[in-house]
């Protein structure tokens, strides 16, 4: 299998709830390693990785982040059944007669959340959208104490989407959990592979966050920590491009290219920065689209604010079905981003980022 299609299914299959990201964290890890000069970890579990003199250069931070959303176990039914709480923004409906994995002291445990047949409902009840408080997890248990002491279930323990990586359309298209951001983290990666033995007139401050599901937690504490010049978020785009949705919600396309974020409910981006990345584009013949997003929240929100502040901008991957089991995404929209990535990395010395810092 090729490396970058190998990298995406892994990190894909991985269990990574937000607050629950150590698989998460070792594959980034093992994979950063060899591309930085240094990597640590900050206090509630990000991964930053530096590249280049830490002094006397601009610093860039960018970020991708590890956590998926997910559950956790609320507590145990008296017949076996494992009541949860949600962890980021799940619709009631996505979690209905899904399959998921529950991380225990004894290992993995599967589980189904049930759903009556339709052969005992009422019909006025059939079309009803089922609310997350009805919703239990089926895990085979025999009763609480079954639960509890057979299969390891406590509450806290974190719960996964159970969903396998796929390719589509003869390569094209990659069916997957966790885009939303590990295809973000992977194309970090590939931009840090991009850059080894390339001249840097910057140092470059890759951090793999964590809880930005539940708050940009993990881009907060580590933005503080880098107090980045310029910060590149790398995230999974809003596609706009099947029926059901809007150009109104969203605007950009699978298959089209990188995307820019122009507008989201967490953050504006530096229109200097916009624009040198669309100078570095249209030199390298990438179409760029954009989006402007009444809803959304991501890292580069949390760079922005760090400190006295930094221009920031959101590069994303377009992705079809967040926040769901299965989301897909285009192989040649993240090629595209890498290289686009890369160079504006290269391109970015002291001077450049002088100007996009001005306001004068």
């Amino acid at each position: 299998m090729p490396r970058v299609q190998q990298l995406l299914e892994e990190l894909s299959n991985s269990f990574g709830p937000s607050g629950f990201e150590g698989p998460v964290r070792e594959i980034v890890k093992r994979e950063m390693l060899p591309l930085v000069d240094t990597v640590e970890t900050d206090g509630i579990g990000s991964l930053i990785g530096r590249l280049g003199k830490s002094d006397g250069y601009p610093r860039i931070m960018l970020a991708g982040h590890m956590d998926e959303v997910g559950l956790i176990v609320r507590y145990v039914t008296p017949e076996g059944y494992v009541k949860f709480q949600t962890l980021g923004g799940w619709l009631d409906q996505a979690l209905i007669n899904q399959r998921w994995t529950i991380l225990t002291k004894n290992g993995l445990v599967h589980g189904i959340t049930g759903i009556k047949t339709p052969h005992v409902m009422a019909p006025e009840a059939r079309n009803q959208v089922f609310k997350r408080e009805q919703m239990f997890l089926d895990i085979g248990a025999e009763s609480k104490e079954d639960a509890e002491e057979r299969l390891g279930i406590c509450p806290g323990d974190p719960i996964a989407p159970d969903s396998a990586f796929q390719v589509l359309s003869g390569g094209k298209l990659y069916l997957g959990k966790a885009w939303d951001d590990r295809v973000g983290v992977a194309l970090m990666l590939e931009v840090l592979r991009g850059l080894q033995n390339q001249p840097l007139e910057s140092t470059i401050y890759a951090v793999a966050t964590v809880q930005e599901e539940i708050g940009l937690r993990g881009a907060h504490t580590s933005a503080n920590r880098v107090a980045p010049d310029i910060g590149v978020n790398f995230e999974s785009g809003v596609a706009g491009d099947y029926p059901g949705i809007t150009q109104d919600e969203a605007q950009e396309k699978v298959g089209e290219g990188p995307s820019v974020f122009l507008h989201d409910s967490s953050m504006l981006p530096n229109l200097k920065l916009r624009d040198f990345v669309l100078d570095v584009a249209k030199d390298l013949g990438i179409h760029v689209q954009f989006n402007v997003l009444s809803g959304y929240g991501q890292d580069g929100a949390e760079m922005q604010k760090a400190h006295s502040g930094a221009p920031a901008i959101n590069i994303a991957i377009p992705t079809r079905y967040l926040h769901s089991h299965n989301s897909i995404i285009s192989r040649s929209d993240f090629d595209q981003a890498v290289v686009l990535s890369v160079e504006i990395l290269r391109r970015l010395d002291n001077l450049t980022v002088e100007n996009i810092r001005s306001f004068d």
